[in-house]
């Protein structure tokens, strides 16, 4: 399994605040992009698999909207984000 118990908790304390922080905006895009990331690069490997790619699409869309609210209550913290999860807009 590419998602463990650690790499989620890491990901939540580095970004959320702490590893019991899961609802937290910035701990949810992050887990969204380490998805997107992996799921990119399993369609790197098996282009021809649809059902994957779907579900990209959808996180990517989900990701999107998190973002968007967090750009709304604080831009500052989206700015920040942004750049640390290297995600280019």
């Amino acid at each position: 399994m590419y998602l463990t118990q650690e790499v989620k908790a890491e990901l939540f304390k580095k970004h959320g605040g702490s590893e019991t922080n899961t609802g937290s905006t910035e701990g949810q895009i992050a887990l969204f992009t380490y998805r997107i990331n992996h799921l990119t690069e399993h369609l790197k490997r098996n282009h021809k698999d649809f059902n994957t790619e779907r579900s990209l699409v959808r996180l990517v869309g989900k990701r999107r909207s998190l973002l968007d609210y967090l750009k709304k209550k604080d831009i500052e913290k989206y700015r920040e984000l942004i750049k640390e999860l290297n995600i280019r807009k």
